[in-house]
């Protein structure tokens, strides 16, 4: 992850301070992202593949190939909701038992699946390993499912 998120930065010629200062965050929270000591929250993954005009897949290293979009997107919980409802459903799943795969709780699910509440980032990138799926897809940024 730590790889292309640097690449694209310096493509861009930014500084992690001028990232930081797009994002609203520290440098030092940033530079836990870009060294891979921390994961990024789903929802500044979204605005950095927003700034970079890349695919989230590339940014998290699900990928190497870097599919960017055409404009700025952002997160729709009912969506996201909804497509992790496709994947349960897809993969013959109960929330429980999803629940149980991802070592959370079936309200916790719940909730995702209504749009309540956004998806933890490790969650989302467990889903996307387990089940070869988009992060992109699974924020709504893609209509392609798959990881290519």
């Amino acid at each position: 992850m730590s790889e292309h998120l640097k690449e694209l930065r310096e493509n861009y010629e930014l500084t992690q301070d001028d990232i930081a200062n797009k994002l609203n965050i520290t440098r030092q929270n940033y530079s836990r992202w870009e060294t891979g000591e921390q994961l990024i929250p789903l929802y500044h993954l979204n605005s950095l593949a927003n700034i970079f005009n890349s695919s989230m897949d590339f940014i998290i290293g699900l990928t190497n190939i870097n599919k960017p979009t055409d404009n700025t997107k952002k997160l729709n919980l009912i969506k996201i909701g909804k497509r992790i409802t496709e994947i349960r459903t897809d993969e013959n799943l109960s929330m429980r038992k999803l629940a149980e795969i991802l070592n959370t709780s079936h309200s916790t699910i719940s909730a995702y699946e209504n749009g309540k509440n956004l998806i933890i980032i490790s969650f989302a990138i467990e889903l996307s390993k387990k089940y070869n799926i988009s992060l992109d897809w699974l924020c709504g940024r893609s209509n392609s499912k798959y990881i290519n």
